[in-house]
């Protein structure tokens, strides 16, 4: 998909009065019920909004997009506007903000932007994480952090999978209900598996995926299905078949909260220019 057809508003300019702050957030996610805030439920975004209220700033936060409900993040992008006769330093934000936030949030750097830079709407790629262990090598030290599951498949096998999930596709089939987007069509940069092992020398899969933007519980359903599909031994050509046939129906377990982070957004417009190149020639 060509950057072209991004359906991107327009920016409009900043105030005169106006500066802009840009934040980089890690929190653990198990402690909120997502980025967004909400009625009735605790959010990373208005316990920063309530943080910020205590240093006497009343405003409005902008995220680079919403995690869900235990889903962490490991460099979350956010940004607000205040007026230019603020007399707090640009930096000093994340020294002040990490004195009030719980322990589960932390500002890992704060810095002025111009108006060009808007959190969501200015990114031009998202990175997630999913850490996955076979249920005989939890710890306790991983209930909330990690996917666990019954058995792994093969590393072989995942990376089959991951391959048919780069480029630009129909993601319906691993969409959610409840996910509102006119078009089901995202750009996949990186779809890969790897194998590490923990602090304690237990083994984990990481499942890699970078995209220009994702679905409602898109990753989850994609790391759940590569998952029971390799257990069942499930060649590459139905698993194909699965994303091609975008049917909700032919996705299968949606892989739990726990393993998946928020790893990083980028703003660098050359990064995955290549994938631009690629669109010219289709």
């Amino acid at each position: 998909m060509s950057r072209k057809d991004w359906r991107r508003p327009e920016l409009s300019p900043l105030d005169d009065n106006l500066k802009r702050i840009k934040f980089v957030v890690s929190y653990d996610g198990s402690a909120f019920h997502g980025w967004q805030s909400q009625d009735n439920a605790v959010s990373v975004q208005q316990t920063i909004l309530d943080a910020l209220k205590q240093m006497g700033i009343d405003t409005i936060l902008q995220g680079s997009g919403r995690t869900d409900s235990g889903v962490h993040a490991l460099h979350q992008v956010c940004h607000f506007d205040i007026p230019k006769d603020n007399k707090i330093p640009p930096e000093r934000f994340a020294i002040a903000l990490n004195t009030i936030l719980p322990k589960t949030v932390k500002v890992i750097s704060s810095e002025e932007v111009d108006g060009t830079f808007h959190a969501r709407f200015t990114t031009m790629a998202r990175e997630y994480n999913y850490y996955a262990k076979a249920i005989n090598d939890a710890l306790p030290f991983d209930e909330g952090y990690v996917g666990l599951f019954k058995k792994l498949p093969s590393l072989e096998l995942l990376n089959q999978y991951a391959t048919v999930l780069r480029g630009t596709h129909d993601f319906t089939t691993f969409s959610a209900a409840r996910d509102e987007s006119p078009s089901k069509y995202r750009d996949i940069y990186e779809s890969s598996w790897k194998e590490e092992y923990d602090r304690f020398g237990k083994r984990v899969l990481v499942y890699k995926v970078v995209g220009n933007a994702f679905l409602y519980h898109q990753v989850r359903s994609m790391v759940g299905t590569m998952i029971q599909a390799g257990n069942k031994g499930e060649d590459i050509d139905t698993f194909k078949a699965r994303l091609d046939s975008c049917l909700r129906s032919n996705a299968l377990t949606t892989a739990p909260s726990d393993g998946l982070y928020l790893a990083r957004i980028t703003y660098d417009e050359n990064e995955y220019a290549w994938f631009e190149e690629e669109c010219k020639d289709e």
